[in-house]
Order: C-alpha cells, then structure tokens, then sequence
C-alpha cells in the first residue's frame, strides 16, 4: 500500500513538480516547521534523499552534488536560523553558476516578528545570492492560488537551470496542523518548460572578430574555473596550436591540453620588468570563472591589452583585469563553435609569441625541477609528492588559501576533473563540498585541505554514509599557514596569534572517532609509505594527515619564488 503524504496543497505541488521536472536528489535538515516537507520527500520512491543535521554542511554537500552533476539540486530546512546557515554554500552556488533549490518552511505572514519561535524575516534573507526569491501562499484555497503556487515552482526550478545556472530560493510559509496525511496519491502538475537560449553572432560580427584575430600577433586566452567539456577542450586545444595565440589555464579550469600552460605562477614569476611588453597580450580572451593567479590578474593590470573581449552569460559581467572592450553573452562552447577555430588556424598569422612564452614555460620548469630537488621537508615538498599520487582517473577537490596555491605550482593531468570553492574563495564547506561531489562518482575523490579549513568545517564527518570511495588529505602545519607567505600579515609580531591560529587539536583522533581509517606522515620517506596504502580500495573512507613544520613553509615558498624571478 503507498504511504501517505502530506495533505497541505503546497507541499504537494512541490514534491509533485520536484519529480516531474527531474529533480532526483534532495538534502533534507530536521526540523518541526519543515515535517510535512521531510515526510513527503522520504516517501517518494522516486527523490534520492540525505539527511544532514547541520544545515550548513547540508548546503555544501548539496553544492558538491550539483557541481559534479550539473543538476538542481534541492535542499530543504526548517523556519528560523536554518536559513541563514545555508547562506555560505548558497553566495558560492551563485558565484559559481551551480543550480541550487533552496527550499525553506516558515511560519505564516502574521506570526513574523511577533516573538514566536524560530521565527525571523527569511523572505528575501538570501536575495543578495540567489537568482530570485520567491515566496508561496500561505494557504491554497481557490483555483487562483493553486494556478499561482504551481506557476511560481515552475518559474524558480526552470530558472535554476536556465542561462547562467545558479540557486534560487522558495519560502514555504506553513500553517499548523503540520501532520496530517492522507493517502490520495499526489496529483500530475502542470509543467512549464524553458527552450535553452541559443544565441548567434550575426555572419557581420563573426567575420569582424576573426579577422581581428588573424590579425593580431600576440593573442592570449586565460580560462578561469571550468566544468569539463571536451567539445570546448578540442576548440582550445585548435586555438593553443597557432603561433600566435598562447593559453593560459589553472587546475580548476579542467582543460588538459599539452599545448596549455597551467602554471601560470612559476611561469610569470621568471618574466623581468625590461621583458614585459614582450610577452603582454594585444587581444585578450578570457572565459570561466574566477582565476586564482594574482600575477596573471596584476600582470594583465598593468599592461592592458588594446582589446579584451569577455565570454560570459551574466548580464553583468566582471571586469577582472579592467580592460574589457568587448562582453560577449553566450555560452563558451557555442561563441567557440561559431569563431570558427578551424577557419582562423588556416589563416593564422605568423607570430614567434607562442614560442616566447613555451620558451619561458621551459625555463621555468627546470627552475621548479631543481629548487625541489634541494627542498627540505615542508609543504611544497609534500605537495611535490602528492600530486603525483593521484589516481589516473581520480577526482581532486582542494581547499581554498594555500592548498590551491601549491597545486597551482604543478602540471598535473591524470586526474578526471578538479574542482574548488572558488566562487567566493572562502574556507568554510571545503569537506561537506567534497562528501557531497563524492556521493555522484563511483571513483576516488581526493580532497587536499589545510588543517583550519578541515576543523572549520569538521561537522562535515559527521554525516552519515560518507562514501568509502572518499579521501582526505589535511596539511597539518599548525594554522592558517598562507598569513605566512602573504607578503602583509607575515611581518606583523601578531602573525602567529591573530592570522595565523595555531591550535592544539588532535586531527587523528578526531578522524578515528568519526570511523574514518587514518594514516600520517611526518616527512617523505613516511609520506612516500602512507600514499603506497591510502589510495588501496577499502570499506571506510580514510584520512591522511601529512605534519610539515609551519613556521618554515612561508620562508620555503619566498625563496622558490625568488629563485623563479633570479
């Protein structure tokens, strides 16, 4: 017999619309305001269902879900603070075009502000970082407000998924009784559907931007954070075979391309002052997310290229290096499709700018090659040997502040797809993110994180059913080691003690206590025995907590770069 669902109108047009739209996965919160929400997910065969108590590791494993697949994914807490500790995970969705369906039970209108529990303003709270807010009847009592209820889910899932993807926000103001239930099976919904926009260049525009750039001598491309796409990785990779054209990429960018230079850092570090004007750029593209490298950021700042044409479907586009002259609103994939790469390669103009920046790209490579070989033991040196060790066909989450910045330094293109928090580049969620992207891949997913992100966000172990497939590796270094090498904080007296935070906490031990399998490493030899066991198939997601000395990485880091720009 089917069980019951909840007998409020709202909430079934909601569930209804869930399945028939394609939403397949929902992270759900406990709570009271939120039960006839919970019972009625967990009664539909056809939603796959988490159950995360805190709401804010709920929301970045939701984001990890949507990020992997590229589908809504739908969360759903209950009324009063909940809410608000969604608001990290949710400003990150945003700056990352992730497709989020924030869901949150409320009380009714007339109860707000009047001293009832759990009761605070949510209409509107996330409206800085969701596509659109947008707030259901209290009660359906005519044909009107189910015509609107069902109108408004139609709207926010569709525009979840529509142009730039990003969340959006539903309030549900609930009335009590929440508990009833009736067996009636919840009804076929109306559905709304939205045609993808498909955007042209006019023949006009097209011939102009491909003659400006056969023309142009030193054309260079820089990609920001990216999801996989091979039809645009092959566009790229026609484009980073012309002479004139170099490509800049980082690891999230997730265009493993030989010809590309991924390392942008160890590359611009060797181009003296007197040498600039030779590798600057006269037309810049640019496409993706945010780029992590402030030297190509400041690079590009200083020598602004003559044109700088944007690829971004926001209608507001950043003006990151502030020399846009050209914002182009269309999906990368489609503006590459109608460039034409294959057309401008056969007119390429001969150019010596992409042999420069190789030439420079080589030299910084042996640089790189023999500071590490005369490395003591610190966080570069682990990092040197955890690359590497990456299972080919793996997935690689890394945290934000220094883990990102050391795997910036190395080439590395075994790994399936690399993926950060780098909307808004905050610590927080970093593990709750990788549990989640973890929970879609059959794979390993290896996330590399710094010792006060994990604790930040350590309510992220606590979740049930982590995937055995999981692997997460902590720098243990004793603090927030990136106040080290910022050239600011690191000589302030107050460094250790204010930006730094040293703490005394017992990572092992609190991993053991979570049932994950732990391993550590206190140099290489040990780092080099724990690798040849962390990665072996097991039933239990398992840690590895690599000890490097704090107080020396920032000096370690500063030389490398000195000896890059010597």
């Amino acid at each position: 017999m089917e069980k019951s669902r909840s007998d409020i109108e709202s909430v079934r047009i909601l569930i209804s619309l869930f399945v028939q739209k394609g939403i397949k996965e929902v992270v759900l919160s406990p709570g009271s305001r939120n039960a006839p929400l919970l019972v009625s997910v967990a009664r539909e065969k056809r939603l796959k269902h988490h159950i995360i108590v805190d709401e804010r590791s709920a929301a970045f494993f939701a984001l990890g879900i949507a990020q992997q697949t590229g589908q809504t994914v739908a969360l759903i807490c209950t009324s009063g603070t909940a809410l608000l500790n969604y608001s990290p995970a949710v400003a990150e969705a945003y700056y990352q075009g992730i497709p989020l369906l924030v869901i949150s039970a409320d009380r009714p209108s007339e109860w707000i502000d009047q001293d009832d529990s759990q009761t605070i303003q949510q209409q509107g709270a996330l409206c800085n970082f969701v596509k659109k807010n947008f707030q259901l009847p209290t009660a359906i009592t005519c044909n009107e407000d189910r015509w609107h209820t069902n109108r408004l889910v139609n709207e926010a899932i569709n525009l979840s998924q529509h142009g730039r993807k990003g969340p959006v926000h539903i309030n549900v103001p609930l009335r009590e009784p929440l508990y009833g239930f009736q067996h009636e099976s919840i009804t076929s919904e109306r559905v709304i559907k939205t045609l993808k926009e498909s955007p042209s260049l006019t023949a006009e525009i097209s011939q102009n931007l491909r003659e400006e750039f056969f023309l142009c001598p030193k054309v260079m491309i820089i990609a920001g954070f990216h999801e996989p796409d091979p039809v645009l990785q092959q566009h790229i990779k026609l484009l980073a075979s012309l002479p004139n054209v170099v490509v800049l990429t980082e690891s999230v960018t997730n265009l493993s391309i030989p010809l590309v230079i991924s390392t942008i850092d160890r590359v611009i570090s060797t181009i003296q002052p007197e040498e600039t004007e030779t590798y600057a750029p006269e037309l810049l593209i640019t496409f993706g997310g945010a780029i992590v490298s402030r030297m190509i950021k400041a690079f590009i700042r200083e020598h602004t290229p003559h044109s700088h044409w944007h690829i971004d479907e926001r209608t507001t586009p950043p003006d990151t290096y502030k020399s846009m002259t050209l914002h182009i609103p269309m999906d990368t994939r489609t503006f590459f499709d109608q460039l034409q790469p294959a057309e401008i390669k056969a007119n390429s103009l001969p150019s010596s700018y992409a042999h420069q920046w190789h030439q420079r790209e080589e030299k910084a490579t042996q640089i790189h090659d023999n500071y590490l070989k005369r490395t003591p033991w610190c966080d570069l040196k682990a990092f040197s040997m955890l690359i590497p060790a990456l299972p080919v066909g793996s997935r690689l989450q890394l945290g934000n502040s220094t883990p990102i910045r050391y795997a910036q330094l190395f080439r590395y293109t075994q790994v399936d797809r690399t993926d950060a928090n780098r909307g808004t580049s905050g610590i927080d969620g970093c593990t709750s993110t990788a549990m989640g992207a973890a929970s879609t891949f059959d794979g390993i997913t290896t996330l590399i994180v710094g010792d006060n992100s994990f604790l930040y966000d350590s309510n992220a172990l606590w979740i049930k059913n982590c995937p055995p497939s999981l692997r997460i590796i902590v720098i243990q270094n004793g603090g927030g080691g990136i106040f080290r090498f910022l050239a600011g904080p690191s000589g302030l007296e107050e460094v250790e003690e204010f930006f730094e935070t040293p703490h005394d906490v017992d990572i092992e031990r609190l991993a053991e206590a979570h049932r994950f399998k732990v391993y550590q490493a206190t140099d290489a030899p040990s780092l080099e025995s724990a690798l040849s066991e962390f990665y072996q198939p097991g039933q239990q997601p398992a840690i590895l907590v690599v000890h490097t000395p704090g107080k020396i990485n920032g000096e370690i880091l500063k030389r490398y770069f000195q000896a890059l720009r010597d």
